[in-house]
């Protein structure tokens, strides 16, 4: 079965993001293994003389680089994603390069109207940039808006259309991961390219 990680992008104990990713670990369990990884307990980057990575942020390292792919849901702050997932991805692109060609799937979840858009294309050039070098799924990402609103007591989305646009979306992540297991061609060369780059 396909392993997708799922990176909550907040560090809140009652995010919405963490929720709508705990929902596409439980309703598309019969197409992947999802598993949750949590950044709030990581610690603030720091570019250390000795370039000594801390070991929670090995072990994600590890659990990413051995994923098919990742879907990553950001909150959006001022038009940005949050520091704490910055934070995250500044570890992950330091002296670790899990993120070189893996796929991507971007989500978001909202309080307000229009969902995550700026938030999600601006993390969108984050993961293209050199250090990190990941292949992000093209389009636009899935935007759940009134999120405090979108679930019910079960922790389920309500939205009958809100689900069966999350499910073609992922049908078609499904798709975009085995394309890219295809395009491998040049992986060691950009493996390499963003190590030197570093």
């Amino acid at each position: 079965m396909v392993k997708i990680i799922g990176l909550v992008g907040s560090n809140s104990d009652h995010s919405t993001n963490r929720m709508l990713l705990q929902f596409m670990q439980r309703h598309f369990a019969d197409q992947a293994k999802i598993n949750l990884l949590e950044i709030k307990d990581l610690p603030v980057f720091n570019k250390s003389e000795d370039k000594k990575i801390p070991e929670e942020v090995q072990i994600m390292a590890e659990k990413i680089e051995a994923a098919d792919g990742v879907v990553i849901s950001t909150p959006e702050y001022d038009h940005s994603v949050p520091a704490a997932l910055l934070n995250a991805l500044h570890w992950l692109s330091y002296g670790i390069h899990p993120f070189v060609d893996k796929p991507v799937m971007i989500t978001g979840a909202s309080y307000g109207r229009l969902g995550t858009s700026r938030a999600q294309a601006h993390l969108r050039q984050v993961l293209e940039a050199p250090e990190l070098k990941a292949r992000v799924m093209p389009g636009s990402g899935f935007l759940l808006s009134y999120s405090l609103q979108a679930f019910d007591e079960g922790n389920n989305l309500k939205d009958r259309e809100e689900v069966k646009k999350l499910e073609k979306m992922f049908t078609d992540f499904l798709s975009f991961v085995e394309i890219c297991k295809q395009l491998n061609k040049a992986y060691a060369m950009n493996k390499k390219e963003v190590e030197n780059f570093s």
